[in-house]
C-alpha cells in the first residue's frame, strides 16, 4: 500500500477516494485497459478528493486522456460524484443504468422535487420541522459535490460489459440503490458488489419517496439472489476487498432479522413515531449530525414499512401524525 493506492491482482489499482464524513474513504477501482483505464465509481466531488487523484495519477504517471472509460456500480453521490468532472477532462464516456442516473436527475437536476418529497415524508412520520430544515439544508449542499453533472450512457442489469480484457455479468442490485448494478467475473470469481454487500458494516437501506414502498424486501431479495454466485474475492465500495462473501450475505441477513424483531418488540409497549423509533434505535446524538439522520430515518421507516407489509406492525394516524403498533392480527396490510 503506497498513498491512497492499493495494487490487486490482474493489475488493478484500488484507489481510496477520501469522504467527509464517517465512511472516510469510498472504493474506485482503475482497471487496466488496452488502451489506458476504466475508472469504476470516482468518488465524490471535494476538494480532497481532487487532490487525492492528482496525487494518484501522478505518482502512477497516468494523465487524463489515459482514462478511456467510466463506469458507475450506482448513482450514490461518494460514488458518481466526480464522474462529470473526470469526464471534462479525459473526454471519457460515462456508464451507468438508466434508472441510476433517472435518480441522479431526479436528486440533482434543476427542478428537483426531491427535497419536497422527503420533507413531506418525515414530517408526517413525526420529525421535528426543525430537523428537517437542517436535512433540506444538507441535502442542497451536495449539489456541488456532484456537478458537473455527466453526459451518460446506459449499461443494464442482464448484459455483459468488457473489463481488463474480460467478459463481465451484469446483475441487479436493488434495496440499496434501485438501478445499482454488481458485476461478475465468472472465470476469476471476482464480484464488483458496489455499495450491496460490504464487510464490517451494513449497507444503508432507506425509503426514498417515489420509488417501491419496500427497499428492504427488495434488498434481502437481492442478498438471497447473490448467495448463489461463485465468488472467491469481493471488490466492494467501502472497507477492503474481502473473501467469504456468502457468509458475509448471511450476516446482513441475520443483522437485517435482529433489527426487524427489535422494532416489532419495542412497539408491544405503547404506538411510536417513526421518528421515535429511528431516535430509540440509533440515539438522539443524530439531531447534531443531518447527514447521518436523514439516513437513520430512512432506514428506520424502511424496516417499519416492511414490518407492515408482513403484518407484523400496524400504522395509525395520531394528530395527523403516522404512528406505529405491533399487529395483534397478523394480517398483511400492503403487497410489496
Amino acid at each position: 500500500m503506497s498513498g491512497f493506492i492499493a495494487e490487486l491482482p490482474e493489475g488493478w489499482l484500488q484507489v481510496k477516494v477520501p469522504l467527509p464524513f464517517s465512511l472516510k474513504w469510498v472504493n474506485s477501482y482503475m482497471v487496466p485497459e488496452e488502451r489506458g483505464y476504466t475508472i469504476i465509481d470516482p468518488g465524490l466531488r471535494t476538494e480532497e478528493a481532487v487532490g487525492a487523484w492528482s496525487k494518484v495519477m501522478q505518482d502512477r504517471g497516468i494523465a487524463w486522456l489515459d482514462i478511456s472509460r467510466i463506469v458507475l456500480t450506482h448513482q450514490h453521490p461518494d460514488h458518481y460524484g466526480l464522474a462529470g468532472y473526470m469526464q471534462e477532462r479525459s473526454g471519457a464516456p460515462v456508464y451507468m443504468s438508466s434508472r441510476a442516473h433517472a435518480y441522479a436527475r431526479r436528486l440533482w437536476g434543476e427542478d428537483s422535487d426531491y427535497p419536497e418529497a422527503l420533507e413531506s415524508l418525515f414530517l408526517q412520520h413525526g420529525m421535528p420541522e426543525g430537523l428537517m430544515d437542517d436535512i433540506v439544508r444538507n441535502l442542497a449542499e451536495f449539489v456541488s459535490r456532484v456537478s458537473p453533472q455527466p453526459v451518460v450512457q446506459y449499461i443494464e442489469a442482464g448484459e455483459k460489459l468488457q473489463l481488463g480484457g474480460r467478459q463481465w455479468q451484469l446483475i441487479d442490485a436493488p434495496g440499496h440503490a434501485f438501478g445499482g448494478l454488481c458485476f461478475y467475473q465468472p472465470e476469476l470469481g471476482w464480484m464488483l458488489c458496489g455499495d450491496q454487500v460490504l464487510p464490517h458494516i451494513t449497507p444503508n437501506v432507506s425509503v426514498v419517496p417515489g420509488e417501491e414502498r419496500d427497499p428492504l424486501g427488495c434488498f434481502l431479495h437481492s442478498l438471497e439472489e447473490l448467495k448463489a454466485w461463485e465468488v472467491t474475492l469481493a471488490l466492494p465500495g467501502h472497507r477492503e476487498p474481502f473473501t467469504g462473501f456468502r457468509e458475509r450475505i448471511e450476516q446482513l441477513q441475520g443483522h437485517h432479522d435482529r433489527r426487524l424483531a427489535a422494532m416489532e418488540e419495542l412497539l408491544k409497549g405503547a404506538p411510536m413515531s417513526a421518528f421515535a423509533v429511528c431516535e430509540t434505535s440509533f440515539g438522539s446524538h443524530l439531531r447534531r449530525n443531518p447527514h447521518n439522520l436523514r439516513f437513520a430515518m430512512a432506514e428506520t421507516l424502511a424496516h417499519l414499512f416492511h414490518l407492515e407489509g408482513m403484518g407484523r406492525v400496524d400504522a395509525v394516524r395520531k394528530d395527523g401524525t403516522l404512528e406505529y403498533e405491533a399487529s395483534p392480527t397478523g394480517i398483511v396490510s400492503f403487497e410489496a
